[in-house]
């Protein structure tokens, strides 16, 4: 098992002549135990996403890269253990990855990553992996941005990870804004995707209504990640026609599982604002829609390897976390399955087959016990983690 040992990883930052993320975007470094980490998208206002995800740093928010020979962060095999995974998926099951700006490496970058773990080939050529602007054509991409290109190289890689014969189309917005993002993941859905993995989110406001017809599409998984800013609801995670995945810290132990979750106190969660309360959920501290519904793992702490750029025209291994691991990883779990999915109301009519998490806390809800259930986690559903974590593909569509 490659466990997550930070300490060991290799710097190869004046190799790649790079400065700090941090210096270079004045974006602050956090920590989580004794792992650094920095936010590879900024933050954003109004009708803006950025991407969650979190690259592991030095102390000075410098990326740390490893070589080929000392590939840290959890690997396809960890998480298939982790989460009971033994489905493989087909090649008539679509994965569309939405993100936002282009990735010019992305098949290179895919085959460096599956080659690594003995993952069947996926390339443009044999029809496995289509790259795509918002419109569903192949050209006319949009600039690149390397903290998003990122972002769709973890997208890729645990799509990969829990669905290898799954087929796999990245479809890239024009820009992060909700209206470009919405118009790609309409296109996913037009296109026939099965699921569509949605890794960003956005200050929740009086305006999401209007985007919700974007991520509505019965019969297709449509996943969105909640966020890393801890207790806090964003879109497009509270859409009512949405799969809210939450984020987890992951690690081994003695079990029979083998394998230990806590809430990551960066996990976005709570009671939102504007949008209503869907058929499918019954917590009773909030009125409105409640998020998260399922959960995986997020912590950078724990995190997963990663491979993709470093900087534009340089692609390395590098340990990520994020709740833009756990969507992800999620929708590749429904890709594995391939079963009838009816948004995330399959999960709540198949809740026992998640693994329960019922410890750790991502922020302050507030005092009125009723509420807490939103910030901590707790026995059966809780805000930051949901219904739990995969446990198996069971919970994740319907035969």
């Amino acid at each position: 098992m490659n466990r997550v040992l930070m300490a060991g990883l290799v710097s190869t930052v004046a190799a790649f002549g790079m400065t700090s993320l941090a210096d270079a975007q004045g974006v602050r470094v956090e920590r989580s135990g004794s792992t650094f980490h920095v936010a590879v998208c900024p933050q954003t206002f109004g009708l803006y996403a950025r991407c969650h995800a979190h690259m592991v740093t030095d102390a000075k928010g410098q990326p740390l890269v490893s070589s080929r020979d000392t590939i840290n962060g959890y690997t396809p095999a960890d998480l298939r253990d982790a989460y009971k995974i033994t489905a493989t998926g087909s090649p008539s099951t679509i994965i569309a990855i939405v993100d936002a700006y282009g990735y010019p490496n992305a098949e290179q970058d895919l085959a460096v990553y599956r080659a690594q773990w003995g993952l069947p080939p996926c390339t443009t050529d044999n029809g496995c992996f289509k790259k795509l602007n918002e419109n569903g054509l192949a050209g006319h991409y949009p600039g690149p941005n390397v903290g998003w290109a990122q972002e769709s190289a973890i997208d890729l890689d645990m799509a990969s990870a829990m669905c290898p014969n799954c087929t796999l189309y990245l479809i890239e917005g024009k820009d992060n804004s909700f209206k470009h993002l919405g118009i790609a993941a309409q296109t996913a859905a037009r296109l026939g995707a099965h699921v569509i993995s949605n890794s960003y989110g956005g200050t929740e406001g009086h305006y999401v209504n209007r985007f919700n017809a974007y991520y509505d599409h019965p019969g297709v998984a449509v996943t969105a990640s909640t966020g890393d800013d801890g207790y806090g609801v964003q879109f497009p995670a509270d859409s009512p026609d949405v799969i809210a995945v939450g984020g987890t810290s992951l690690k081994t132990d003695t079990s029979t599982r083998g394998w230990t979750e806590t809430v990551w106190s960066g996990a976005g969660s709570g009671c939102s604002r504007y949008q209503l309360k869907p058929t499918y959920q019954a917590d009773k501290g909030c009125r409105n829609r409640s998020a998260a519904d399922v959960s995986a793992i997020a912590d950078p702490g724990t995190g997963i390897a990663m491979y993709g750029p470093v900087r534009p025209g340089s692609s390395g291994w590098m340990v990520f976390g994020g709740t833009s691991v756990a969507a992800p990883l999620v929708g590749g779990i429904f890709g594995a399955n391939g079963g009838t999915v009816s948004s995330a109301s399959t999960i709540y009519a198949n809740s026992t087959a998640l693994f329960d998490v019922t410890s750790g806390s991502n922020g302050d809800c507030g005092t009125k016990k009723r509420k807490q259930y939103l910030c901590t986690g707790e026995v059966g559903y809780d805000g930051p983690t949901g219904l739990g974590t995969p446990n198996g593909e069971t919970a994740f569509g319907n035969h």
